[in-house]
C-alpha cells in the first residue's frame, strides 16, 4: 500500500510477525455485558455515517465529504481520542485523531477511507443504499462493510480498550475520503504529516475475514497499480500477403 511505502522508515515494525511479538496481545476478559448494553448505541453511531452519502468519484457529493469526515472526529472524540480534527488535502480532508498515553509506549496508527463507491444501479438494491436495514442478521447498506464498518469495529474496539484500562500504547487514526478514486491527495498528506503519522506499526481496517466466525489477520495487500502502454504502428491498414510478418501488428504485440 502507498501508506506503507510512504512511512516505511518511520516504522520501526514492519511485518506482521515482528508486530504480533512486540505488542505482545494479552488475552483479558472483558465485561461480558459491555458491549451488549452498547450496542444501539454503536450500531446508531455507525448508521449515522452511513446514512452520509460519501461518494469520492461524484462532484455532486463534495459537501458530503466534509460532513462525513466531521461526523467522524464527533466519534472519535466522543470514544476517546484525546484530539481529532478534520485536515485538508489538495483533494478530500483527511480525519486525524490520536489518544497518547505515554510517549515511551508503542503507537498504533489506524487507517480507514470514509468514501464509498456509488450505489448504482440503484433498481438492483432491496433497500435505499444510504438508509441501512437489518436483515438476516446483517446491515444492508452503502459502506456498511467497505469501509465504515470495518472503520467502526476499530474505533469501538479503541473505546472499549479505554473503559476496561486495556490501553498500554499510543493510537492514532488516519481516515482519508479518496481510496475509492486511488487515493491521489495521500501520498502527498503522508509526506507533510510524515512526523505526525509516525508509528510502530500500521493497522489497515479495510479488508475482511474467512467467515464470520473466523476472525482473521490480514498480513498484506496488492493495492493498486497503473500503466500506460503506448503502441506505435503503421499509419495506415498495409496488405497482410505483403507485409504480413514483416510488420508486426500493434494488437500482437500487446498480446
Amino acid at each position: 500500500m502507498k501508506l506503507f511505502r510512504i512511512l516505511q522508515p518511520a516504522l520501526p515494525c514492519y511485518c506482521t510477525p515482528i508486530v504480533v511479538t512486540r505488542l505482545k496481545y494479552h488475552k483479558t476478559p472483558c465485561n461480558p455485558h459491555l458491549f451488549e448494553s452498547n450496542k444501539d448505541r454503536f450500531l446508531e453511531e455507525l448508521f449515522s455515517l452511513i446514512r452520509i452519502p460519501s461518494i469520492s468519484a461524484k462532484h455532486e457529493n463534495k459537501p458530503d465529504m466534509l460532513t462525513c469526515a466531521q461526523r467522524w472526529t464527533e466519534v472519535l472524540l466522543s470514544s476517546g481520542a484525546d484530539k481529532a480534527e478534520v485536515m485538508p488535502t489538495k483533494g478530500n480532508p483527511v480525519v486525524y485523531a490520536e489518544k497518547m498515553v505515554s510517549p515511551k509506549a508503542l503507537t498504533v496508527l489506524v487507517y480507514a477511507h470514509y468514501d464509498v463507491m456509488p450505489a448504482e444501479p440503484l433498481e438492483l438494491w432491496k433497500s435505499e443504499p444510504f438508509e441501512p436495514v437489518i436483515r438476516d442478521g446483517r446491515i444492508w447498506a452503502r459502506g456498511a462493510d467497505d469501509d465504515k464498518g470495518q472503520g467502526m469495529i476499530q474505533v469501538k474496539g479503541f473505546e472499549t480498550a479505554i473503559k476496561e484500562g486495556l490501553l498500554q500504547c499510543n493510537v492514532k487514526f488516519i481516515f482519508e475520503g479518496e481510496e475509492e478514486i486511488g487515493s491521489p491527495s495521500l501520498e502527498d498528506f503522508c509526506r507533510e504529516h510524515k512526523e505526525l503519522l509516525k508509528a510502530d506499526v500500521i493497522l489497515v481496517s479495510d479488508t475482511s475475514m474467512v467467515s464470520a466466525e473466523t476472525p482473521s489477520l490480514t498480513t498484506g495487500l496488492r493495492g493498486l497499480a497503473y500503466w500506460e502502454i503506448e503502441v506505435t504502428g503503421p499509419n495506415r491498414d498495409l496488405h497482410s500477403g505483403h507485409f504480413g510478418g514483416a510488420v508486426a501488428n500493434p494488437i500482437n504485440v500487446l498480446c
